[in-house]
């Protein structure tokens, strides 16, 4: 993982202008090594959501695979369902109170 202070000392703001956070230098960062520039913002955005741990364990997945891998976006983005990065909050149930004594007040 890069420290900040090595991101912003590579940073041209003129190169770079739409560049202005960490977590959009590496969503980009992210784009890039899994080849799937098209699909930037994605990756920005789950930089910005997602703590690093877990997309570091994606991509260091990803990585690890070599070059058997159809589709790396495809196989990175599995692994985080894998690592659980979308597990869902489950609500617990309210319990049904009964109303039935409101009929004689």
């Amino acid at each position: 993982m890069k420290r900040i202070g090595d991101v912003l000392a590579k940073f041209n703001p003129l190169e770079d202008k739409y560049i202005s956070r960490e977590f959009q230098s590496y969503g980009i960062y992210l784009a890039e090594s899994l080849a799937d520039l098209k699909h930037k913002s994605l990756y920005i955005k789950l930089a910005k959501e997602l703590p690093r741990v877990v997309l570091e364990e994606g991509l260091n997945y990803v990585k690890g695979a070599g070059g058997s891998v159809r589709s790396r976006p495809r196989l990175f983005m599995w692994r985080l369902k894998e690592v659980g990065a979308w597990r869902k909050r489950r609500r617990k149930k309210r319990k049904k109170v009964d109303k039935g004594w409101l009929k004689f007040l």
